[in-house]
């Protein structure tokens, strides 16, 4: 009986990933890793009451894009 439970056991093994897939999920993981200190910081910095660097959506950054169109239009 323990022999066909362990035959049950070793089919519900994952496969082998491939190279390529492996290198995917390592380059996801360094992202959330990095994604995750750049929130730890960006959270440390507003309990501090300190200014946030600037980095994020460049719409967030004020006027909108029909006002930064025509500036780019007028200047040629």
């Amino acid at each position: 009986m323990k022999d066909a439970a362990n035959v049950r056991l070793k089919n519900r093994e994952k496969p082998a990933l491939s190279d390529a897939e492996q290198r995917r999920r390592e380059r996801a993981a360094a992202k959330l890793r990095e994604n995750l200190a750049r929130r730890k910081q960006q959270s440390r910095a507003r309990r501090a009451g300190e200014a946030e660097d600037g980095n994020g959506l460049p719409a967030a950054s004020g006027g909108s894009a029909d006002q930064t169109l025509r500036s780019e239009t007028d200047a040629d």
